[in-house]
């Protein structure tokens, strides 16, 4: 896991764009504090920037930006678990290897089999390919959508990197977004591909960038999808792959040259990535665990249990509101895009980087896979207001935030959906906090690029297929990178495996998804290993006593009192528990102070 930055400009001498390159990799060095590098194309006007987070070969040899047979030149971000089969192959068809890294494995396959090698490759991946003989560059992201790349691009120049921070050194690139705040009141995120850049972009998962730098033509290209189908209708077939396949999953993500951990939170997910990867590591193994003084959010209880079934290295450790105070100032400005969740995961993976880890597994897919949010029993319910009149359902007449999110339902197919059911303000409310207009705020939002109408699925399939590509491509897998890349850890998602993702969106929605319990089909899977406490209990999710730390801390309060009248409002609403802690935080965010 690395971060990654480059820029391609025939206008400007070399020396200019390394400075520039050195300058975006030193603002993501927490990102790869292990190594750097830069390679340069003089001739052409390239510059390609690396820092290094050491995983597989930690000698030098897995220095970046690497080179291959003088001819192809990468700087890459991410984990190829299947890296070793690959390797064999190309073995076997005449090529030779000076390193043991997956990133010498993939210059290989991209020269043997071009473009087509992007959908073997099986991880988390986002790099820059440079062909010296073409003169053309690719960006790549994987089709999960786990790493992210950001990038600019005209006739005259590229530039991209991990992170939007890295476009600061760029003065002409770096022009805020204006309508940034708006996307992020009604989504509590920025949907990608929007940034708070005006002219930075998401690369889309599954998708390359080929940009000719010869002629300045470019175009985006898809190499890779996922979809949904209801090929397999036995349940005992899929509890019985279900479970062949997670175990393979963990098995190749554990595969590390540094220590290695799980996030244990104390709930299904967790749990049995923690009991698969004990099974498979024997020892070595360390879990790591927040556990609070605030006891209705505590979990100690289900991860003491889990704890006693394993031998392994176990770190616990009490988070309590003097810790968060210290600490949040620093946990917004490490946010790089503005979100309303991310803290627990910046504070698990700054205890990670404390006892030594360099990677974690967690269990982030399994609800939006397998049903574990309220939104797959919402849908039928959301789809039928959905289409009622238009005009009774954007009057801005509703009593009420949370009926006023009832506007959202008159954007059609599954943005509407996805806002009315997990949308922060409404269009109403929004136009308030940010004093603008009704009409300005639904102009800005119906900019979003359309997204594929799905209302001929199954309504479970609908629900996994918003939360997946929305809730949690948009913000759970980018709070997961930035958040823990602040520490320099990564995170490794075994639910996203590509066999898992697939077999679970071919199973029938009524296998799949009607149990006694959310994911009952996961919990059925591994029903002789995760012990019935942990899984025959209300699900919590792995969250903090957000609402009673806000309402202590001097900052939250200073921040929104300092909004005149209106600001006053929101924390008298917020005190009396009409504002939600995530909407504070947006709140927050959207101020001058936080941009």
């Amino acid at each position: 896991m690395c971060r990654i930055a480059g820029i391609f400009n025939k206008n400007l001498p070399v020396t200019a764009l390394q400075d520039t390159v050195q300058k975006m990799c030193d603002a993501q060095k927490h990102g790869g504090p292990d190594d750097e590098g830069l390679w340069s194309d003089a001739a052409s006007g390239l510059v390609l920037g690396h820092r290094r987070l050491s995983l597989l070969d930690l000698s030098s040899a897995g220095h970046q930006p690497m080179i291959w047979k003088e001819r192809y030149v990468i700087s890459f971000n991410g984990e190829i678990y299947n890296f070793l089969s690959v390797r064999n192959d190309l073995i076997q068809l005449g090529h030779s290897f000076k390193t043991q890294t997956d990133t010498e494995v993939i210059l290989a396959a991209y020269e043997q089999w071009g473009t087509q090698s992007f959908a073997m490759l099986q991880g988390m991946f986002a790099f820059a390919l440079w062909d010296i003989q073409l003169q053309e560059l690719l960006l790549v992201r994987d089709a999960a959508g786990i790493k992210p790349l950001y990038y600019h691009c005209d006739k005259q120049r590229i530039t991209f990197a991990s992170e939007t921070r890295a476009f600061n050194c760029i003065e002409n690139v770096a022009e805020q977004n204006p309508n940034w705040p708006v996307y992020m009141l009604a989504y509590g995120h920025l949907p990608e591909p929007i940034t708070t850049l005006k002219n930075v972009k998401l690369l889309p998962k599954g998708f390359y960038l080929h940009y000719k730098t010869t002629s300045g033509e470019y175009s985006l290209q898809s190499f890779m999808f996922y979809s949904f189908s209801e090929e397999i209708q036995s349940r005992q077939a899929a509890r019985e792959m279900i479970g062949i396949l997670l175990r393979k999953a963990v098995k190749d993500q554990l595969i590390s040259d540094a220590p290695i951990g799980v996030f244990l939170s104390g709930g299904i997910d967790s749990g049995i990535l923690f009991l698969l990867a004990a099974e498979i590591k024997k020892q070595g193994l360390n879990s790591l665990s927040l556990y609070f003084n605030e006891g209705q959010y505590s979990e100690k209880a289900y991860q003491d249990i889990l704890l006693e079934q394993v031998n392994c290295q176990r770190n616990q450790y009490l988070l309590n509101e003097q810790n968060f105070a210290q600490h949040f100032e620093r946990i917004l400005q490490d946010m790089d895009q503005p979100s309303c969740d991310g803290i627990n995961t910046w504070f698990i993976s700054r205890y990670a980087r404390q006892q030594g880890l360099k990677a974690v597994l967690s269990g982030i897919g399994a609800d939006e896979l397998l049903g574990g949010y309220p939104s797959f029993k919402r849908m039928q319910m959301a789809a039928l207001l959905q289409r009622s009149p238009n005009t009774i359902l954007r009057t801005g007449a509703w009593k009420g935030r949370k009926l006023r999110r009832l506007n959202y339902l008159s954007i059609e197919g599954i943005t509407g959906l996805y806002l009315f059911l997990r949308g922060q303000f409404s269009p109403y409310d929004i136009a308030r906090q940010l004093d603008a207009t009704e009409k300005e705020v639904w102009q800005i939002l119906n900019t979003v690029p359309v997204l594929p109408d799905i209302s001929a699925m199954d309504n479970g399939n609908i629900a996994s297929w918003m939360e997946l590509n929305l809730y949690m491509q948009n913000q759970l897998l980018r709070d997961a990178d930035v958040m823990s890349m602040a520490h320099g850890i990564e995170i490794r998602v075994p639910f996203l495996d590509h066999r898992f993702q697939q077999y679970c969106m071919q199973v029938h929605p009524y296998t799949k998804f009607n149990g006694k319990l959310p994911k009952s089909l996961l919990v059925e899977a591994f029903a002789n290993e995760l012990p019935r406490p942990v899984w025959d209990r209300p699900k919590m999710g792995f969250s903090f006593p957000f609402t009673e730390w806000f309402k202590q801390n001097e900052m939250v309060k200073q921040n929104l009192l300092s909004k005149g009248t209106l600001g006053q409002h929101n924390y008298q609403q917020f005190l009396k528990s009409e504002l939600h802690w995530s909407q504070v935080l947006g709140l927050m965010l959207v101020s001058e102070k936080f941009v």
